[in-house]
């Protein structure tokens, strides 16, 4: 008869196998899915033996991730911006650099304020959720192309209990004839169409990862219309690659934004660019 091991040298085992850079992280996560505890409760219970089936269903969970699974398919759910959001592979995972993109529009928008903002390409909701549950007051519109990506974001909204997002099936602005906004924000795809990294990303939809030759063909296309839907002197916010930052730059004022700017990720990258509508409208009559 085997002895069943401690949680301690199961992690440990597991950890090593693994060798990612999160390895130690992402272990306890998968036991921590199993068991229904948190992590201050693995610590406390390294010690304890760990049953026989818990273990054979970790194994499982481990071989998934070893497979190149991402543990947010894994565990069915991510953290963004202090919320958890429900992933599947019909949607982009949400990822850390993105939270820059709502630290733009938090900045601009007031605790009090009421404004419109639209999040184009809303997959998770990742954006527009955060946007919203921090600024409880303002009327966020977040869209995609995706029905089963609107579906998770619907669901994420419910399990969260945010009602001031309204969601619409739309390829970018294609449904939103007429309506203006005081913010638009967008994570869109930017990852050139040749770039090695997408070996590592198999398992989330392309349509959100890559676009184009140089990875511009959907910025270009948000920053070439945006002006019809932007508020005058209000904020266009966009996520686009560590490298692309100049040629945004470049595309905005092209285009006819204003007091253009760019904001670093946590990693020191250049991730997201700000362009601005500086159009005035005149309330005098003559």
């Amino acid at each position: 008869m085997t002895l069943s091991q401690s949680i301690k040298t199961i992690l440990t085992s597991a950890s090593e196998l693994l060798k990612t850079e999160d390895a130690k992280l992402e272990t306890q996560l998968l036991l921590q899915h199993l068991l229904s505890v948190n992590r201050a409760w693995l610590i406390t219970h390294e010690n304890d033996p760990l049953v026989a089936n818990i273990h054979e269903a970790f194994e499982a969970l481990l071989n998934r991730r070893l497979n190149g699974e991402p543990i947010a398919h894994i565990l069915g759910a991510a953290e963004f911006y202090g919320l958890k959001l429900k992933v599947t592979p019909d949607t982009l995972i949400p990822r850390q650099d993105t939270e820059t993109l709502v630290e733009a529009a938090l900045a601009i928008v007031l605790q009090n304020d009421s404004l419109k903002i639209l999040d184009l390409g809303t997959g998770t909701g990742a954006i527009a959720l955060a946007i919203a549950k921090h600024r409880p007051l303002a009327q966020i519109t977040a869209v995609d192309a995706s029905e089963n990506a609107l579906k998770i974001a619907k669901e994420n909204a419910q399990n969260l209990q945010i009602a001031n997002v309204q969601f619409i099936i739309s390829d970018w602005f294609s449904k939103l004839k007429g309506l203006k906004f005081d913010i638009i924000v967008s994570n869109p795809p930017y990852i050139e169409a040749n770039d090695p990294h997408l070996a590592a990303l198999t398992f989330e939809p392309i349509s959100a990862l890559t676009s184009g030759e140089d990875g511009l063909d959907d910025i270009r296309k948000i920053i070439q219309s945006v002006l019809i839907y932007l508020k005058p002197q209000g904020w266009l916010m966009l996520e686009h690659g560590y490298n692309q930052a100049e040629k945004v730059q470049d595309l905005l004022a092209e285009n006819g934004l204003t007091d253009i700017t760019t904001m670093k990720d946590l990693g020191g990258n250049e991730r997201v660019t700000l362009g601005k509508n500086s159009l005035i409208i005149n309330t005098h009559w003559d």
